[in-house]
């Protein structure tokens, strides 16, 4: 997958979350909360990809890159959660869950290579 199909991933992926957030029960509390802190790092995790996109060094890059893995694994918490408070139905959230999963694990796979490559370099 190269760099502008992913863009579209998860930017797809920020698109689900909010439609996700919206359509969590209003009149709770506990739901308004929560659905807050999935929208913003749910959403994040595109915005800091593109950041990544344009960074200036491997440092920048590596960074960003960082940034976005946690935002995915931040969101992915956020809806356990919700599964867990039994906002949602776990079946309604699997998809998207998944979703969160394999971005980690993209993004987790090649901030690991762009690291090792990087400390090559600086031994040297």
């Amino acid at each position: 997958m190269d760099k502008e199909q992913f863009k579209e991933r998860t930017q797809s992926f920020a698109l689900r979350v909010i439609n996700l957030v919206e359509a969590l029960p209003k009149d709770q509390t506990t739901s308004q909360v929560i659905g807050k802190q999935l929208l913003r790092s749910g959403t994040s995790v595109g915005a800091n990809y593109r950041a990544a996109c344009r960074a200036k060094s491997t440092a920048e890059l590596i960074t960003k890159l960082n940034i976005t893995l946690e935002e995915a694994d931040e969101s992915l918490y956020w809806m356990e959660l919700i599964v867990k408070a039994k906002l949602v139905d776990s079946n309604k959230l699997q998809s998207l869950m998944q979703e969160a999963n394999e971005i980690v694990s993209k993004r987790s796979v090649l901030s690991q290579n762009l690291t090792v490559k990087t400390q090559r370099f600086s031994n040297l």
